[in-house]
């Protein structure tokens, strides 16, 4: 009696009085998923509706009449599509101008904030600078201040200057602001990056700066098109410095032109809920094209 010889799975067999044929693998078993798992994403479906249920009403009372509001309240469904509300808002705030003045002022401090984190970070974390602790702790002193306390300094400082009424002022002033966070962090990641590897570059005549530009930067991709993105957007929603120091209506920016629709003792609601849609979307559209770098960047530490 012979023993039968064994085969891998996806191999061919050979069928009595046929041709070989493909051995399928057994199909596998699908992990059962416990109470504990089904609470978890009851859980999160649960807040995920609870953070959805603003931009619902936002955009149900966006296309809805005053005269829906006011009989169904902001509950209720339009009963057609009012558009009057964003064609209002756009012609009245010249919603382009300020599109575009948005865009301006978070893009160029996402660049100059990032830039200057990087060449900060690589002082604090790789040049080891005397006094590292005590220099990141004032650096942080910009984030943990509230906006409240500097704008009469800075509000001085840049009528001085003759920037006051000018882009250029808030880009400075958050540019400052979210490199001291992007500072703090990158300083940390810099502070365990390999020795070895900076070394070999040294002894190959690679300078400082071509080792920030060609070892350091690359390495950390991942990190600064977080850090870019987060910038974006948070300099995007800011209020209160841009409406201090940018009071012409030709350097305004989204959130600050929000606030034209709103009077002493009346307001449109419809008409403010359509802009709130319009200053969203640019914020929406541009988190979801990024989406999958700000996933890759936030893993990348995750797997070695």
């Amino acid at each position: 009696m012979t023993a039968q010889p064994t085969t891998a799975p996806g191999t061919l067999v050979p069928a009595q009085g046929g041709p070989p044929r493909e051995r399928t693998p057994a199909p596998r078993r699908r992990a059962r998923r416990t109470v504990g798992d089904w609470a978890t994403l009851a859980l999160a479906v649960a807040v995920g509706a609870l953070i959805a249920v603003p931009f619902l009403l936002i955009l149900v009372n966006s296309f809805k009449s005053p005269a829906d509001y006011s009989t169904g309240g902001p509950l209720s469904l339009p009963s057609a599509l009012y558009t009057d509300g964003i064609v209002a808002f756009w012609e009245r705030v010249d919603f382009p101008q300020k599109l575009w003045n948005s865009f301006v002022i978070s893009g160029l401090v996402a660049v100059f904030a990032v830039t200057l984190s990087v060449l900060n970070a690589f002082a604090l974390g790789i040049g080891r600078i005397k006094g590292r602790t005590w220099v990141v702790l004032l650096i942080l002193l910009a984030n943990m201040l509230p906006q409240e306390v500097l704008l009469y300094p800075l509000y001085f400082m840049f009528k001085e200057v003759g920037l006051y009424n000018s882009i250029w002022s808030v880009v400075i002033i958050f540019t400052v602001i979210q490199s001291a966070f992007g500072t703090y962090l990158l300083a940390s990641v810099y502070g365990t990056f390999p020795k070895e590897m900076l070394e070999a570059a040294a002894l190959d005549g690679a300078s400082r700066l071509q080792i920030l530009l060609r070892v350091v930067v690359p390495i950390s991709r991942p990190t600064l098109s977080v850090l870019l993105i987060f910038f974006f957007i948070w300099t995007w929603n800011e209020f209160l410095i841009p409406l201090t120091f940018l009071v012409s209506n030709d350097v305004q920016t989204v959130p600050v032109a929000v606030t034209v629709l709103q009077g002493d003792r009346l307001m449109d609601v419809t008409t403010t809920s359509a802009s709130a849609l319009l200053g969203l979307l640019p914020t929406l559209v541009f988190f979801l094209v990024f989406q999958r770098t700000l996933t890759r960047g936030i893993t990348a530490g995750a797997v070695k």
